[in-house]
């Protein structure tokens, strides 16, 4: 009878470990798919994907890179990044993190998402990060990709792939790649590993990542689909540059965010000159065509932090943020000429079409502390340069009301 005790004492203690296992698991996607209930802005949802990949209440990797489909440009682009600067500052965050007793609900807070984005060496080796999703020679993230399915890859199979882009930043002797689904496509990889514990990535691994990775698929591509709402609801239905409201919201978050960080802020106030003679003469249907091109340019003119608005008529508005007085009117100047230089669509064949504009600076907190002084000041250079001969860029004057 002792005999017959022993292996069932063992299956027994098996069972009891492959619940427990079990338990964790659940526990983990719940409270994972709980946090990602919570927003559906898209930054946040993958600081809370890749923070459930790496953290300890989470899956526990070392390290996770998140990267998302660009259909347009037929490439995967690196998104976000978690992972410490070293096996010693791993100790550290570990250490940190177990004797503070942090919870996944403190470690996805907003103020933790801006950390990351403002000092991670991770996060900005690939930040740039861009991924055809031809599967040339080399290409293990296209392949990935194509394959459509988790892929663990130890050293000797890595071997192959040295010269691929991601390894070229992500240094790693054993790896794993987890498609994201949404519905009815891929949309996107997350790739982790275990470069400071090297901790073995099981099969148990592989599995409750697949579970998390479906859920995360599915939470990308609802933001995703609401942002697109979103944006559509904010853009200029003629210029689809952001429409006045946008403009106005947006305005006073900057300004708050440029207080806070003790950086300046400057607004350009654009306005096409002759545009009621050009109306009249070429038709409105040809003053939208003007309306659409001239916006192209400012946007093309742009940097990727500024905002490019329709103010209203053919008056546009431009958030230039972390920017002086200075470095303001060197934008303004350059967009002004090449607005100048550009060849509109001509409307008869025998005419080509000049546009010029006049453009208005005001800076805060220079020139004005509030939303609502900023915009008058621009707006009163804009006209002074209207009313001093046109396409030409004036400055605030600071003691003007």
């Amino acid at each position: 009878m002792e005999i017959m005790d022993k292996p069932i004492a063992k299956d027994l203690e098996n069972i009891k470990g492959q619940l427990h296992q079990a338990q964790k698991e659940l526990s983990v996607l719940y409270d994972i798919s709980n946090a990602m209930r919570t927003t559906l802005e898209l930054n946040h949802i993958m600081y809370i994907i890749l923070t459930g990949v790496t953290s300890h209440a989470g899956l526990g990797f070392n390290r996770a890179i998140l990267f998302l489909v660009n259909r347009q440009d037929r490439c995967l682009e690196a998104k976000m990044a978690i992972g410490p600067e070293s096996g010693e500052h791993a100790d550290q965050i570990w250490t940190y993190i177990k004797e503070s007793d942090q919870k996944l609900e403190d470690l996805i807070a907003d103020d933790k998402l801006s950390q990351l984005q403002n000092s991670s060496t991770l996060y900005e080796a690939i930040n740039n990060l861009k991924i055809p999703l031809y599967t040339g020679e080399g290409s293990l993230l296209a392949m990935a990709f194509h394959k459509g399915t988790p892929l663990l890859l130890r050293e000797p199979e890595l071997d192959q792939y040295r010269n691929a882009p991601l390894l070229q930043v992500f240094h790693s002797k054993e790896l794993i790649i987890v498609p994201l689904k949404g519905k009815e496509k891929i949309i996107g990889l997350i790739v982790a590993d275990n470069i400071f514990t090297q901790k073995p990535i099981t099969g148990e691994d592989v599995k409750i990542f697949v579970m998390l990775a479906n859920q995360a698929g599915l939470a990308i591509e609802n933001s995703q689909l609401y942002e697109m709402v979103v944006q559509k609801s904010h853009t200029d239905s003629i210029t689809q540059v952001w429409n006045h409201g946008f403009f106005q919201h947006t305005l006073s978050e900057e300004m708050e965010k440029a207080k806070s960080a003790n950086e300046k802020l400057t607004l350009l106030m654009i306005d096409i000159d002759n545009f009621k003679k050009l109306n009249d003469t070429y038709g409105h249907q040809n003053g939208d065509i003007l309306l659409r091109e001239l916006a192209r340019l400012l946007k093309k003119s742009s940097r990727d932090r500024d905002f490019v608005c329709r103010y209203g008529g053919e008056e546009f508005s431009i958030i230039l943020t972390q920017t002086s007085k200075e470095q303001g009117f060197d934008i303004a100047e350059r967009m002004r000429e090449e607005i100048a230089h550009h060849s509109f669509p001509k409307f008869h064949a025998d005419k080509d079409l000049n546009i010029h504009v006049s453009i208005g600076l005001a800076t805060s907190p220079d020139d004005a502390a509030s939303k609502e002084e900023l915009i008058a000041k621009a707006d009163k250079a804009m006209y002074i340069a209207k009313f001093g001969g046109k396409n030409q860029t004036c400055i605030a004057d600071k003691e003007a009301g």
